[in-house]
């Protein structure tokens, strides 16, 4: 029986429903599940393109490792990352303190691909591989408008909550 979680852009009310991909990701998937919810604030991608994430700390009792993954995620896709503090500690990525890049721990970047043509390459470290875990079933045409919304109009005071369905 397929597993299913809701994500969620808290303040603009707007949700979406994705199914877990338990055969091509199930590592992933796993650790996804076991650690739901999630909630932070919300980034949109400089670098992916159609792209929004939020940044929580490592959850997995053991890191899932690649399985499932992409560079050219598509519409739909939900992805996991790992990073650690110093991956992320760039000036050029903008974090406020706090928020990414100045801890010592490992940082889980949880995200969601809403339009066409993304690639996942970083100018600081090249080509940034991610696991496929899940995939947007409903809603995905309103939860894209919230965030192209996102990207115009600023992602301040706004997070992503990944929670089960």
């Amino acid at each position: 029986m397929s597993r299913y979680i809701k994500i969620t852009l808290v303040n603009r009310g707007v949700s979406c429903l994705a199914r877990l991909l338990d055969e091509e990701a199930p590592r992933t998937s796993e650790a996804v599940w076991a650690a739901l919810p999630q909630e932070g604030q919300v980034y949109h991608g400089k670098y992916a393109r159609n792209e929004i994430y939020n940044l929580v700390p490592a959850f997995a009792e053991t890191e899932p490792g690649a399985e499932n993954t992409t560079i050219t995620p598509i519409p739909g896709d939900l992805c996991y990352f790992s990073f650690t503090s110093t991956e992320l500690g760039a000036p050029g990525y903008g974090y406020r303190s706090g928020e990414g890049g100045d801890t010592s721990e490992t940082i889980v970047d949880l995200a969601v691909f809403y339009g066409r043509n993304n690639l996942l390459i970083n100018g600081d470290r090249g080509w940034i591989p991610g696991n496929v875990f899940g995939a947007i079933e409903e809603g995905l045409e309103e939860f894209a408008a919230a965030c192209q919304d996102l990207w115009m109009n600023g992602a301040a005071g706004e997070t992503l909550r990944y929670e089960r369905a």
